[in-house]
């Protein structure tokens, strides 16, 4: 097991690159490679559902995200969790176990094309000791009918794609460092690192939200743990 401190880029991350960040992130620290389990673990705290800033709570979109920061775009008002690590260093953490970053999928009739990689919440157990591991499909229900995610849904490792800073600035960065999405549940975005397998048609009527049973209270600290699936 190693923390992912500084591994170099590589020159050809498939579709989408990565660009270097110049300012480094010290929460990078806290992002954990397992090489023999194929995991990732990344620091988080559970989300907000309510911002002071908004009228209402809205429908879960995004699994992990960084938190609310005036003046910029962002999705902390839906999202599970909050993390304040790069999400292209989560990118990186991912090829180093060996998966390689498909295309992701934005809008109607599109789908996220990667290797499949299992989304989990570790909650800490009371006293110390082991924590205990949530699936996501238990993390997510619909409020009206209370049924979980569906099983079926899969997460796949799509990689971001590039944003230009702006219009007379020709550099493109990794977009997902913008926004700080690390998963998206639907393809209303691109800049993210992982993506599920549903489709902007689920959007119009599965409206998701926590399943406050089998997380901790809002603002305590978890683990979000990435593992890839390898193929049989």
């Amino acid at each position: 097991m190693s923390r992912l401190v500084a591994l170099p880029f590589l020159a050809g991350l498939c579709a989408v690159a990565v660009a270097a960040d110049p300012v480094a992130n010290p929460k990078d620290a806290g992002i954990v490679v397992d090489a023999a389990k194929k995991t990732v673990s990344i620091p988080a705290v559970v989300a907000p559902r309510k911002l002071a800033n908004l009228d209402q709570v809205y429908p879960i979109e995004v699994i992990a995200t960084f938190g609310f920061r005036e003046g910029k775009k962002g999705k902390a008002h839906e999202t599970v969790l909050v993390t304040e690590v790069s999400p292209s260093k989560v990118h990186k953490a991912l090829e180093s176990l060996g998966a390689k970053a498909g295309t992701p999928a934005k809008g109607e009739g599109a789908k996220a094309v990667g290797p499949e990689v299992t989304v989990s919440i570790e909650v800490p157990a009371a006293g110390g000791g082991p924590g205990r591991r949530v699936s996501i499909d238990k993390v997510l229900l619909d409020p009206k009918t209370k049924k979980p995610l569906p099983k079926g849904v899969k997460f796949r490792f799509t990689g971001s794609a590039l944003t230009e800073l702006a219009p007379d600035k020709p550099e493109k960065v990794y977009g997902a460092d913008l926004t700080g999405t690390l998963i998206a549940i639907f393809p209303v975005t691109d800049e993210t690192v992982l993506q599920s397998s549903l489709t902007m048609a689920e959007e119009k009527y599965l409206k998701l939200e926590v399943n406050k049973d089998v997380l901790p209270k809002e603002g305590e600290a978890v683990k979000l743990i990435l593992e890839v699936v390898v193929p049989k």
